[in-house]
């Protein structure tokens, strides 16, 4: 009896710290697609797929299911792309507004203009901290190409 109960509380406590604890928002690899560049270069971009999100459907009312879905342009070659396949990353998909452009629906031919489109925002992103950490201090650097141990003390 004793056993349970403590079994019971400590699942409880699991339950209520998982609760209150923020969870990260990850983003998973679900595919690679090979691509061309302008100067006719192949590369291999990753597609990556935010978390399932619900969506009311406008027309209907009802609501589906669906995720957000970006890609990232990549050096790998085939076969680390295809490793890579379910691995996840910290970071969202955001849509992020950019120049209008034609978009036809491969299913109904029907043609769209759309202003956005969808990235990858690592988790990050916006911490000024790691921005911060780049920026170039001129007093570690020589300015007469010695350096001099006495200016550091």
């Amino acid at each position: 009896m004793i056993a349970v109960e403590i079994n019971y509380s400590y699942l409880q406590l699991i339950k209520s710290k998982s609760l209150t604890q923020k969870s990260k928002t990850m983003v998973r690899i679900i595919n690679y697609k090979q691509r061309v560049a302008e100067d006719g270069r192949e590369f291999f971009a990753l597609e990556i797929s935010g978390g399932i999100e619900m969506v009311q459907s406008q027309t209907t009312g009802q609501y589906y299911a669906t995720a957000k879905k970006a890609y990232i342009t990549s050096t790998f070659d085939e076969e680390t792309c295809k490793a890579l396949i379910g691995t996840e990353m910290a970071g969202s998909v955001e849509r992020q507004s950019c120049e209008p452009y034609e978009y036809t629906n491969r299913e109904t031919g029907e043609v769209t203009i759309l202003e956005h489109r969808y990235v990858y925002v690592p988790e990050n992103s916006s911490n000024p901290a790691i921005e911060k950490s780049f920026e170039t201090n001129s007093n570690s650097f020589s300015r007469n190409g010695k350096y001099e141990l006495e200016q550091a003390f």
